[in-house]
């Protein structure tokens, strides 16, 4: 597990370690400008002759010192400064006069391709508004020359919190990021802005580190040990018993796909409970799964609720249309089940004209709708959502007192106590149909096995992300089905077992 920070919380733990830790400014610059250095190596960057464009703030500050460290070691390097002198901070009027002690070049007018790297440290992850005048013509160049760009920190124009271009952003091949990853370079777009990523330890730790939920959370290989053991002498019924309500008519792949991943996962029993046309269809697909079916005209109270009583975990919503009906199904399972449940897809899209249902349930609660859907749930656009992405999704799980995983290019898993996990497995492939549906059917077989809702949701999105990388390193990313996702999970699990 590693942590990633907004951009407030960077200021503060940079304040702590200056105020409380006792550690200067300049020191933890030096510190920054020389980790960049190094990371200034063949062969992706060639250090004949580099420019530095550098700010008017600390970000620009770490450029000047690294230029003075570069050309104490012999090499060519200019300072180009971007912005007002009457801005600069303190420590930038200090490291300019140091660089101007050491007769470090400074030039006015660059001639942009005659450098074979240029540093872009002219925002740092403060930047709050749209780059514009003489910074957006100075990124412009940046970003047409034929030099190799790192980035001190973040490229200069992506917004520190949510990966936003702000108005335009340099395009770096490399971003080297201060003591914790920034949450704008995991998010997308700025993401792909930041190129290869690394992060240099200067020197800031995180405080209250009793309590890390204001941080987002980064899973990695290492979780893999929350997976339930298998027990030698156990039976399908001690691996969890899962009903998968869905499947309308011509929608049976969703509910094959739930279910099948379901079982992947490791779960005992799957009993699916669909309509009645997919009966023979998924018979002859999934053999190993349970069936029970409804009519066009009616839900079969009585089988949905022996099938409630007899699952430890119910899983709603993939593929299972919008048929009024179906919301007093959910209705009533919502009343009456006090079990571990996934809500998915058409049953969101269902509860978002209802949404006072949710607060009538009592138990565990994972819902994993993607942008669109929780657009809904929130009664806003895709766009408002992600102007404020991921807050206004935490606030949602903290309202209704349920997890949320809003699944995007970069999933995240809020749940209710304010802990925010930021999904780093995954890639383009993956945008396929069905992968959701598999995504719910993982989380429910770990619930199945006995894992608590706050780690199966998010542990289930990182094993689903990973199954998809081994599924693009196969067969790439255009050729990648839901299908293919699912055969990803035996070599993650077979790690545990």
């Amino acid at each position: 597990m590693h942590y990633a920070v907004t951009s407030e919380q960077m200021k503060a733990l940079d304040a702590h370690t200056i105020k409380d830790m006792g550690i200067p400014s300049l020191v933890l610059m030096e510190r920054a400008a020389l980790c960049t250095v190094e990371e200034i190596r063949e062969p992706l960057f060639s250090k004949d002759r580099i420019l530095l464009v550098c700010g008017s703030g600390n970000n620009g500050a770490d450029g000047v010192a690294m230029a003075r460290i570069l050309h104490n070691r012999g090499v060519t390097a200019e300072i180009f400064l971007v912005g007002n002198k009457d801005r600069w901070t303190e420590e930038m009027r200090i490291q300019i006069d140091i660089a101007k002690n050491y007769r470090v070049p400074f030039v006015n007018n660059p001639a942009w391709d005659e450098y074979t790297t240029i540093v872009d440290a002219i925002f740092g992850v403060g930047l709050s508004r749209k780059v514009s005048g003489s910074y957006n013509d100075v990124i412009t160049s940046i970003n047409a020359a034929s030099a190799r760009v790192i980035s001190v920190d973040i490229p200069s124009g992506i917004h520190g919190n949510t990966g936003e271009i702000m108005g335009t952003a340099v395009r770096a091949d490399k971003t080297v990021t201060f003591a914790f990853p920034k949450a704008g370079l995991y998010f997308y777009p700025g993401a792909e802005y930041a190129g290869e990523l690394a992060v240099a330890d200067i020197g800031i730790q995180l405080m209250d580190i009793g309590d890390t939920r204001k941080y987002y959370s980064c899973m990695d290989e290492s979780e893999l040990g929350l997976l339930p053991k298998r027990q030698p002498s156990g039976n399908k019924g001690n691996f969890g018993k899962v009903l998968m309500i869905a499947g309308t008519k011509g929608m049976s792949g969703a509910a094959f796909l739930a279910s099948n991943a379901c079982l992947a996962t490791g779960a005992g029993m799957v009993r699916i409970h669909t309509r009645e046309e997919n009966r023979i269809i998924l018979q002859t697909q999934l053999p190993e799964a349970m069936l029970s079916v409804y009519g066009e005209a009616d839900w079969n109270p009585q089988a949905v609720s022996e099938a409630v009583q007899w699952a430890d975990v119910i899983a709603i919503g993939p593929g299972i249309g919008k048929d009024p009906m179906l919301l007093d199904m959910i209705a009533w399972i919502l009343a009456n089940c006090r079990k571990p449940m996934v809500l998915d897809a058409d049953c969101l899209n269902l509860l978002s004209t209802q949404e006072e249902l949710l607060a009538k349930r009592s138990g565990p609660c994972v819902i994993t709708p993607h942008m669109g859907e929780m657009a809904r749930l929130l009664h806003t656009t895709v766009s408002a959502l992600k102007k404020e992405f991921p807050k206004n999704v935490q606030a949602y799980g903290r309202s209704k007192n349920l997890i949320c995983v809003c699944k995007d290019a970069r999933t995240v898993t809020c749940l209710p106590d304010g802990a925010c996990y930021l999904n780093l497995t995954g890639n383009e492939g993956m945008a396929t149909a069905g992968a959701g549906d598999v995504l719910t059917g993982v989380i429910a077989g770990l619930l199945a096995q006995g894992l608590p809702a706050e780690k199966a949701a998010p542990l289930g999105v990182y094993i689903h992300g990973r199954a998809g990388d081994i599924a693009k390193e196969k067969l790439g990313s255009y050729s990648l089905l839901a299908r293919d996702i699912i055969r990803g999970l035996a070599p993650i699990l077979r790690e545990r077992g």
